[in-house]
């Protein structure tokens, strides 16, 4: 596993109800927390994650997945629900991705 990035501590500041999001998915949280992750890794493999709506595209050199934000089906937080999504994309992508406190690491 290779460090992506470190995860964005104001991220967490952008979560309702302290901040106004009328979206019901926390997508200024989601827009905070997946701006890190647009890096280049150690050996120069281009990495990318955008949201456009509730999807989320995830790219890692020429492999591409897809996840979407599921309220209903995940949970109504959006740590939780963004956190599926990530990890839906990363499987679609053929990339191993873990999540921790401080940081995210990718396997590709």
């Amino acid at each position: 596993m290779t460090k992506l990035c470190d995860i964005n501590p104001v991220a967490t500041e952008k979560l309702p109800p302290t901040f106004t999001d009328k979206s019901r998915i926390g997508v200024h949280y989601t827009d905070a927390f997946i701006k890190p992750m647009n890096t280049k890794l150690a050996d120069g493999t281009r990495v990318g994650c955008k949201r456009k709506g509730l999807k989320i595209t995830l790219t890692v050199g020429t492999k591409k997945g897809e996840g979407l934000m599921r309220r209903l089906d995940v949970s109504p937080d959006p740590i939780i629900m963004l956190k599926a999504a990530l990890a839906e994309a990363a499987k679609n992508a053929g990339v191993e991705m873990q999540i921790s406190d401080t940081e995210i690491l990718i396997a590709a």
